[in-house]
């Protein structure tokens, strides 16, 4: 948009006659007419003295931005030689100034007049504008780069804008003639360096058989493609499966892993059952009572890779990971760190923005390589211009513009080259930018051509011929059309997603991006909402579908809300959103990617009507991801209330109670403002009316938060009835993530709670066998059974089955667990005498619980390890981690309290302070006689008849494990029994 207008034109009224002044307006016009229409542009319309004219519309060039700026400067040297002939004929001269702005604008109305805040802009910059200066807004200025020299001023303060625009002054410009060319394909230059790199990283996985992480870095346009293809082709006969993430919809995790299994021949060609059923988890081959975390997923997807990398070496190649969600860039990481004995070459290819998410993606790793492509050189350059051009020559002075308007990018050159020789003459311009040069391309295109661009980017970079064909309502040529553009390289054949279709690829990104911001956001609500109702008809196939459809939906009503009133159809589509984009986030969910889900419930949260049941199911659901995640209980909280503020404007009996359960359980969690019975009170509450509402699963939910009561008071043996019913109604709705967290809880009571021991053992091999399907279940099995083996006196046999369990949450990357797991490995080392292994078990666990935020068991964590500090007699080192033992422990939290202060009672006995010993140690078994724990109560009596001997109170030091002994043999625990009795047999007789 270019604005001028007659500075002081007022003052030039009163001193010409009207009709002169009539005269000279019109010879201002002439010149400015004849100044625009010479660089391809539009006057659009002169209102009083000023011009308003248009670059871009009808037609776009790739150079507009260039092309005003230097009619905007032809126009002020063409009333510089105007001012000679006025100042002889009308004793008077002018002076123009001119605003010059880029930007989004609407055309096409019967006056073919550009609206949009871009023409404001540049009129507020012609307004302030000084007599003869022609000033240019950022974009302008932007694309315009090293072809002009400018001089930034202050910050405008305009009229209309609420921030001040920073402008910029042109000084000159800087362009040279235009160029003829002709373009052709070319093969790879100026990469041999990277080539050798990707050529040594697979010989190294083949001789090795070791897997190598391989990331190709670079900008759009730059190469990475060209350089891969290449490695490739060098290599010959090897197999090679690829996968690509998509450029948009957060939450759509697994597509390229999707990608790669179906290629690789699906789940099925696992023997391995537990890996088997993640992968049909993912490919949304089991029904939805089925689930699998992303710790799973990951571990099943490389023993996949591996399984077929064992005839010969594998190539996974996994393309624009820089818009992979986080829990498919752990997977790749988890495959590159885990695998081993595998000739697997993982090969990512990404643009720079990757770094901005994983500043460490692969860093520190001896296996993993990541190269940066950087700009082309001027050799190479020209050696790239050389081989596209086929033997015809260019002159050395376009050739020279074109390498420095490319920056050393391929895919500028090409481009530029292919430009010049569709417009048939070869005379364009060098493109300040590669969005202006796609754009004009486009632009240059026949109608029908364009059509299929435009329709096809829609659904993505990557399209089917039968969405272009609905959207198109059924193209006449639109075979030929397709043939077309994959003649002029705009368009390559792809393979399709979706059985009985033809799919193809945009050849760059940025095309895509060109063809889709072309498209008016009406047009565009229109056909996201026409591809939503063709994808529904014809992708049932596809793992996230909910996903995808909800994101065009999504899409669809936002363009409509962005351009005006919504009306009741409107709001029907962003309702059909929020539903489907709700029901991927209870996938996600399900599988464990609370990450995802919490994106998704977000979105779904803003698309859906409030108050409404769905807005406070997606809030409930998001407040409860966000306190799973063990770190931002404060934010849960507040979402949850939110909750719990809209259902009870809606007045829903039902919908209050899973609203105040939820926040009741977070409150719980925190240790704050919650008093348990009343909690216990509002499960039970809930339990009656939710299963009058026949909401199955709120049902279920009711009794684990019910179980939660219990636990969070040590009451184990409580729990097992009320997660008993958890894990019933659960299966009743189909929700096996709810089952396998009820199950999991289940085994914590049999091993904390007065269960015996051989049952308890008897109960988690039950468990281990149904639980195929949940490697980290199993995991958690293994633990339990480890830890009972301990206390039965197996120590090796023990201590085998914790390591096992510990290698399975490795595997999968599962840091609770692994923290948890030191509750078992800490007492197991503790007792066994190996004080530096027990200090290294329970102090790598309390740096991951003081990590994650995790309070709940921070507390007993650390007072494990005050015990172990002060039996290797480093009583400053236990004062300072018993400290952060008493400062996390919940008032609730009946165990954590008896176990600070157990500790306490130690350290008060190795400073001399008897009495204060003798204190501690006595309230911390009257709390813990009153728990249900008596998988640790045991060993608290034996260290309070060391607080009691050392205050010479024998015969309470008799008491205290005499108590030890019978407790033990209740539990069933053979070795503290015969430790107890050992140090009971060390005293003198009463």
């Amino acid at each position: 948009m270019l604005f001028s207008d007659v500075s002081g034109s007022t003052a030039l009224g009163e001193r010409l006659d009207p009709e002169s002044l009539r005269h000279v307006l019109a010879r201002y016009f002439d010149v400015a007419r004849e100044a625009v229409e010479r660089h391809g542009g539009v006057v659009e319309k002169f209102i009083g003295d000023a011009v308003m004219a248009v670059f871009g519309i009808p037609v776009v060039h790739e150079d507009d931005a260039l092309r005003g700026v230097r009619a905007a400067t032809d126009l002020r040297l063409g009333v510089a030689g105007l001012n000679e002939e006025l100042e002889r004929d009308f004793g008077t001269r002018l002076a123009v100034r001119i605003g010059i702005n880029t930007g989004e604008v609407v055309t096409g109305t019967e006056e073919r007049l550009a609206t949009g805040d871009a023409v404001n802009v540049a009129a507020r910059l012609e307004q302030a504008a000084q007599p003869d200066e022609i000033l240019l807004g950022p974009e302008t200025v932007q694309l315009l780069g090293e072809l002009v020299s400018v001089e930034p001023l202050a910050p405008l303060e305009l009229k209309g804008k609420a921030e001040p625009l920073v402008a910029h002054r042109l000084v000159t410009v800087r362009v040279g003639p235009e160029w003829p060319s002709r373009a052709a394909r070319a093969p790879m230059v100026g990469r041999a360096r990277q080539l050798k790199l990707l050529n040594d990283a697979f010989d190294n996985v083949v001789s090795s058989r070791t897997c190598n992480l391989f990331t190709v870095l670079g900008s759009a346009g730059v190469g990475k493609t060209r350089l891969v293809s290449e490695f490739l082709r060098s290599l010959g006969d090897v197999r090679v499966v690829q996968g690509r993430c998509l450029s948009y919809g957060e939450g759509i995790t697994y597509w390229p892993v999707v990608e790669v299994v179906k290629q690789l021949g699906g789940a099925e060609v696992l023997s391995d059952e537990t890996a088997s059923h993640a992968l049909k988890v993912m490919l949304g081959q089991l029904d939805a009572s089925a689930a699998a975390t992303p710790d799973q997923i990951a571990w099943a997807f490389r023993k996949l890779l591996e399984a077929n990398s064992v005839v010969e070496p594998l190539i996974c190649l996994f393309d624009d990971i820089q818009w992979g969600e986080a829990v498919f860039l752990e997977l790749v990481e988890h495959v590159a760190d885990l695998s081993r004995g595998a000739p697997i070459l993982l090969l990512c290819m990404a643009r720079p923005e990757l770094l901005d998410r994983r500043p460490n993606w692969a860093g520190g790793k001896l296996n993993a390589t990541s190269v940066l492509l950087e700009p082309l050189s001027e050799n190479e350059m020209d050696e790239l211009i050389a081989s596209l051009l086929e033997g015809s020559t260019l002159d050395l002075d376009l050739q020279a513009r074109i390498r420095r308007a490319a920056g050393g990018n391929p895919l500028f050159v090409e481009e530029m080259l292919v430009l010049a020789q569709q417009s048939g003459s070869g005379d364009v311009t060098v493109p300040p930018s590669i969005q202006a040069l796609l754009v004009a391309r486009l632009d240059q295109l026949d109608p029908s051509e364009r059509h299929v661009l435009e329709r096809g980017s829609v659904e993505g970079e990557v399209f089917h011929r039968g969405a272009v064909a609905a959207l198109g309502r059924g193209e006449a040529r639109l075979n030929d059309s397709l043939m077309a553009l994959v003649r002029k390289d705009l368009l390559r054949p792809e393979q399709p997603q979706l059985a009985g279709e033809d799919g193809y690829r945009f050849r760059h990104l940025l095309i895509r991006d060109a063809a889709y911001e072309a498209l008016p956001k009406a047009t565009r609500a229109e056909l996201h909402e026409l591809f939503a109702a063709w994808l529904e008809r014809n992708g049932a196939e596809l793992v996230e579908l909910d996903e995808i459809l909800g994101y065009h939906l999504e899409q669809a009503f936002r363009y409509r809300r962005e351009l005006g009133p919504v009306t009741d159809e409107d709001r029907a589509t962003a309702a059909r959103a929020g539903e489907l984009l709700a029901r991927a986030g209870r996938r996600a969910h399900d599988r464990g990617d609370r990450a995802a889900a919490i994106v998704l419930f977000e979105r779904a949260e803003q698309l859906l009507s409030e108050p409404s049941p769905a807005h406070v199911m997606a809030t409930l659901a998001r407040g409860r991801c966000l306190g799973e995640t063990g770190v931002d209980w404060g934010t849960s909280r507040i979402v949850l209330e939110r909750a719990l503020d809209e259902a009870e404007t809606l007045n829903g009996e039902d919908l209050v109670l899973r609203a105040r359960l939820e926040v009741s359980f977070v409150r719980t969690m925190m240790g704050t403002d919650v008093d348990a019975a009343e909690h216990e009170e509002l499960a039970r509450t809930a339990i009656e009316v939710l299963d009058q509402h026949g909401d199955d699963e709120g049902v279920g939910r009711a009794w684990f938060i019910l179980a939660s009561t219990y636990w969070v008071r040590g009451r184990w043996d409580d729990m097992r009835w009320p997660l008993s019913r958890a894990i019933e109604y659960a299966r009743r709705a189909g929700n096996r993530s709810m089952e396998l967290e009820a199950l999991t809880h289940n085994l914590a009571a049999l091993a904390f709670g007065t269960t015996p021991l051989a049952e308890g053992l008897a109960a988690a091999h039950d468990v281990f066998d149904s639980v195929s399907d949940s490697r980290e279940l199993q995991g958690w099995v293994l633990r339990f059974i480890g830890t009972f083996h301990a206390l039965d006196g197996r120590v090796p046999e023990g201590r085998e089955l914790l390591e096992e369990a510990r290698a399975i949450f490795t595997e999968l990357g599962d840091s609770e667990a692994l923290m948890a797991l030191a509750f078992s490995t800490g007492p197991l080392e503790h007792r066994a005498g190996d004080h530096v292994a027990a200090e290294r078990e329970y102090r790598h666990a309390l740096e991951l619980s003081q990590r994650m935020g995790d309070q709940g068991r921070m507390s007993n964590l650390a007072s494990g390890l005050a015990d172990v500090l002060l039996d290797e007699g480093r009583v400053d080192d236990a004062a300072e981690v018993l400290e952060v033992a008493r400062s996390s422990a919940l008032k609730d939290d009946a165990s954590a309290q008896g176990t600070w202060r157990m500790a306490a009672a130690r350290l008060s006995m190795h400073r001399g302070e008897t009495e204060e010993a003798v204190r501690l140690a006595r309230e911390s078994i009257s709390i813990m006689e009153s728990l249900q724990e008596l998988l640790t109560l045991p060993d608290l009596l034996i260290r309070e008849a060391e607080v009691f001997r050392s205050a010479s109170l024998d015969g309470e030091a008799r008491a205290a494990l005499e108590r030890a002994v019978d407790l033990s043999r209740l539990k069933g625990a053979s070795a503290e029994v015969r430790r107890a009795e050992n140090i009971l047999a060390a005293l003198e007789p009463a």
